[in-house]
Formats: structure tokens, sequence, C-alpha cells
């Protein structure tokens, strides 16, 4: 059982971060209800639904959010529940009649988080946007991406998922922890800009003290740092170097013998030229150009294990393959998909999948008879379309 077992979410089914937030819950052992539309599509369409991760561990109820029997199906299941997830744009949840303000007089001690791009308040806050939206909004697109080129995207990784579905699962915890103790629940205005900012914060820190500039792919941690880049192999793969500490370094240059190497008619010293900024750039060439002399593989028998810290760029495929990684458990396989395992790990309350992804609507039944209704009424439901399978 999860250290959140016993625990209730509701979660009006949408995109990305929100889903994820309850994933993440139901994985930590929550009973995590789905609630879509009937006909509704999931986020890999009409795919086999047990593909799309997020819903893993989820129960899932058709409403028809448009007629007022279904209106009052979530209103039962919302009075008893622990928390709410949402993440439509302002005032969406409030047209349906279930703002928070409503579901907060039936349950005072419910959770309702609201998961938006831009917040709940703000010049931008009813304007549509993404993930690559949000994050340039922040400085956090701007600083990512090689010197002299234009910003890369990190997927959606720093927005969607990191600014946004785990800042709105850390709020829930946070606000169910204080509902304990005083009794009374509260609404959690979760922004992704708000999050990545959040995320940003050594960034800023380390620009505001001049350690970084405000350049693109300058900087140590930015591919400006030779000994803090990806590399390519002579096979095409490639490497990632990230020899910051001097003990590190030492090592990578000790195991690349480069002590004493002479570069064309030159004696580079290394050591002595690692915080030289204004050298990285011609470093990082002589780097780039004595890592492609072997593939991937071999400067894996070389660095992998040591304390360079050396990994290599494994592929989506190629990841959960990998030693460490099936060590650690760190890939399961639920429903014949391989997906990530629950994280963090628990000493007692072990986090895990209860199940894969349901289809839409087909817990339907089974969450409307556990809400208290007979089985005439859930049959009168179904056929006046308040409710679907």
């Amino acid at each position: 059982m999860g250290p959140l077992a016993g625990k209730t979410i509701i979660e009006f089914a949408g995109l990305g971060p929100a889903p994820y937030a309850g994933m993440m819950l139901a994985d930590m052992g929550a009973e995590v209800i789905r609630i879509e539309r009937p006909g509704g599509g999931t986020m890999i369409g009409s795919a086999d639904p047990k593909w799309d991760v997020h819903n893993r561990g989820k129960a899932c109820i058709c409403i028809n959010m448009k007629s007022p029997e279904g209106v009052a199906c979530a209103e039962r299941l919302v009075q008893s529940a622990d928390a709410l997830i949402e993440g439509f744009r302002p005032g969406v949840m409030e047209k349906l009649g279930l703002g928070p303000d409503h579901c907060l007089q039936i349950n005072p001690k419910l959770v309702y988080g609201r998961m938006t791009g831009w917040g709940q308040s703000g010049d931008l806050a009813h304007t549509a946007g993404h993930d690559i939206n949000y994050i340039a909004l922040t400085g956090a697109l701007h600083a990512i991406g090689p010197r002299g080129q234009k910003p890369a995207i990190p997927l959606n990784l720093v927005g969607d998922y990191g600014g946004g579905g785990m800042m709105l699962a850390f709020g829930l915890v946070c606000a169910l922890l204080e509902a304990q103790n005083s009794g009374q629940g509260q609404v959690i205005d979760s922004s992704i800009v708000d999050g990545t900012a959040s995320l940003m914060g050594f960034a800023y820190s380390a620009f505001q003290s001049g350690l970084s500039s405000d350049r693109r792919g300058e900087n140590i941690l930015d591919s400006g740092a030779f000994f803090y880049n990806v590399y390519e192999t002579s096979d095409g793969g490639y490497i990632s170097i990230g020899s910051i500490e001097p003990q590190f370094f030492n090592l990578l240059i000790e195991l690349l013998e480069l002590d004493n190497a002479a570069s064309g008619d030159e004696v580079i010293n290394w050591r002595q030229l690692q915080w030289q900024s204004k050298q990285w750039p011609e470093l990082s060439d002589k780097f780039a150009a004595l890592f492609k002399t072997r593939s991937r593989d071999q400067w894996c028998q070389l660095l992998e294990g040591t304390d360079v810290c050396f990994a290599p760029v494994l592929s989506i495929d190629e990841a959960r393959s990998h030693p460490h990684n099936i060590a650690r458990g760190t890939f399961i396989e639920t429903d014949g998909t391989w997906q990530p395992a629950p994280t963090p790990r628990f000493s007692r309350t072990r986090a895990e999948v209860a199940h894969g992804a349901m289809a839409l609507g087909e817990n339907t039944r089974s969450v409307l008879s556990a809400a208290g209704y007979d089985d005439q009424t859930i049959e009168q439901l179904l056929a006046s379309g308040a409710v679907a399978c």
C-alpha cells in the first residue's frame, strides 16, 4: 500500500500536466477517479488505451457534464473525495457548475487543484498556450541551447511536467497534510509559468551573482564548458561528460591520457585551462575531435563506472535495457507495455502501479455503485445519456 492509500482524488480528464499529477498520486496509492466526457479521446488518440501511461492506476467514468443528472453524479463523487484535479482554462469549471466555491461548500475539506499554463490571474490568464510558450516567458527557453544557435526545445519536460504536473502534485500533498490539521480544504492555483520560474531559481541566482551570463551556450551548464557537454563518437553515437569538480576533471584528463599531450606544436595544460572560459570554444573543438576517434561503446569501456561523471546518450528504446536501469528496476512492464516505475521509493509504504490505463468509461458502473447508486438508477443514468460506459 502506497503512502497515499485511503485518499480519493477526482480528476477531470485533460492532457499533459494534470493527468501526470494524477498518475503520480495514483502511483502513491491514492484512488484516482478520472472523469471523461462520453466520446472523448485520450492522449494517444484511437490507439489502445494501455499506451496512455498517464492514466495508469486510475478508474475511469464517463459523465456528460452538460446534463443536470451528470453534474449531480460528479457532485456526489466530489462530496466524498479528498481532492480534485482540473486543468481547464480559468472559469470553465465554474460554467460547469463545479467551481471551487460550490465544491468547497458541499465538501469543506476538499483540496481543489487547478492546473493552468499562465495561472488563474494575470494578463494572459485566459489566453491559449503550450509548454513552449510558458517556458519562453520565464527565460528558461532562452537559456537552453548551443552558442550562436536558436533555443533548443527540451520536449515538454521543463514546463508541462516539471513546472506543471510535479508542482501540482506537490501542492496537493501539502494541502492534504494541512487539511488533516485544520479540517479545511483550499484551492491550489498551480501555474506552469510559476513552476518553471521556481525551477529556474539557480539559473537566476547564477546570473545575478555574475557566475553566468545571459547569453546562451557560454556557461557551465548550457554546453559552454568543454568539460560539461555532449560529444559525437565515431559511430554516430553520443556521450555525455560532466567533469566539473577538479578531482573528476583530473581523472578525465588522466584516463584520456592528455597530461603533457601535444596538440600540433603546443602542449596544452588542461588542468590550468579548465576555468579559462575564453578558451572553452577552442578546447571544446579539441575534445570533439578526440571523442570522434572511438565508438560510443569504446568510450563506455574506458569511462563508464568511473568518477569522471560520464554516461552514454541512450535512445528511448535503449534506456530500458541499460544494466543500471535493469538493476534498479527503473522501468516496469504493465499490460504488455514498458513504462517508468513509480518514484520516489519508500522503505515501508511501497508505491506501485495498481493496473494499466482503463478504457473510457470502463469503470462507470463500479464507480457509481461505490458512490451509493443502486443498479436501477445506474441503468437509468446510462439510458438518459447522463453517464456512459
